[in-house]
């Protein structure tokens, strides 16, 4: 009866903090810029695929969350497609956060120099 409990706590500490982080990176596309006509094509493609993606990701973390919610309140085993779901899940996740998902790299600041000039 633990293992439902475990893929629960996968889905609720990875896949939903990489769906917030992913909805926060969205519409975030370095080194295009929408104003010109050239790059308009690519940044909308890129923002469309983004949001597939993260609807993908919400549709799949909802599915095995209701299965594995649902199979511990009846006291009912896992289908097996749950853990290959649990699985897409967790990869999908980690495609987010490694690629739009990322914070924002603050500029490096430069180094003070110590003599006085």
């Amino acid at each position: 009866m633990w293992l439902p409990s475990l893929l629960t706590a996968g889905v609720v500490l990875l896949a939903l903090p990489a769906l917030v982080l992913g909805v926060r990176g969205l519409f975030r596309h370095r080194g295009y810029s929408a104003a010109e006509p050239a790059d308009r094509a690519s940044v909308v493609t890129i923002v469309a695929l983004r949001g597939l993606l993260l609807l993908l990701l919400l549709l799949v973390s909802a599915v095995v969350l209701v299965s594995t919610i649902g199979a511990m309140v009846v006291g009912v085993d896992l289908h097996g497609m749950v853990h290959v779901l649990f699985v897409l899940d967790l990869l999908l996740a980690s495609s987010v956060l490694l690629t739009f998902g990322r914070r924002e790299r603050r500029p490096a600041r430069r180094p003070a120099t110590p003599a006085a000039r």
